[in-house]
């Protein structure tokens, strides 16, 4: 009997082909319906279209674009923000697990996790030093806002942009 040679690696790989052949994953991957892959890129798409849109319009606001809006309404919107971000982070799920043996071993992505991850820390961040100031609409905006502003602008385009280096970066163009 032959010892079996496995490394962390080959775990990590053996997990990642498990999860690839879980039966949502599969069905999201093969079903022919547009109610697999196509729908869930699109929520994917929508998502992202409006918790990046939502939260460019509230930065550009507040960097000065449409100074005679008031910032005060746009907290608002704040709930469609993270409507936008629960569907991303949803469909973005499942489209990870239709491959994860490509994608959880590309650097990219965590590249794109971390720029995410700096975005919505910084959402809140906005939240907490300019949306919950009562007088926001009556004092020139802080600096502190306007430096959160631009970096979140600066972090959804880094995860939007190492989102779409996936498909050119990494095992699947064989770019590694």
């Amino acid at each position: 009997m032959q010892p079996i040679n496995t490394t962390k690696e080959d775990g990590i790989m053996d997990f990642l082909v498990w999860l690839e052949q879980t039966s949502i994953a599969t069905w999201v991957r093969e079903s022919p319906t547009i109610w697999a892959y196509p729908t869930v890129l699109f929520l994917h798409t929508l998502g992202l279209g409006i918790v990046v849109g939502v939260s460019a319009a509230m930065d550009v606001r507040i960097l000065g674009l449409a100074s005679g809006m008031p910032l005060t309404p746009l907290k608002k919107l704040y709930p469609l923000m993270w409507a936008g971000f629960g569907i991303n982070a949803f469909s973005g799920t499942l489209l990870m697990l239709a491959d994860a043996s490509t994608k959880m071993i590309n650097p990219v992505f965590y590249v794109k996790l971390l720029f995410i991850g700096l975005a919505v820390v910084n959402i809140q961040a906005l939240n907490k030093h300019v949306f919950r100031n009562p007088s926001i609409d009556q004092i020139p905006m802080p600096t502190i806002g306007k430096i959160l502003a631009f970096t979140s602008l600066i972090f959804w385009a880094g995860a939007v942009t190492a989102g779409r280096l996936m498909a050119y970066i990494g095992p699947v163009s064989g770019l590694q």
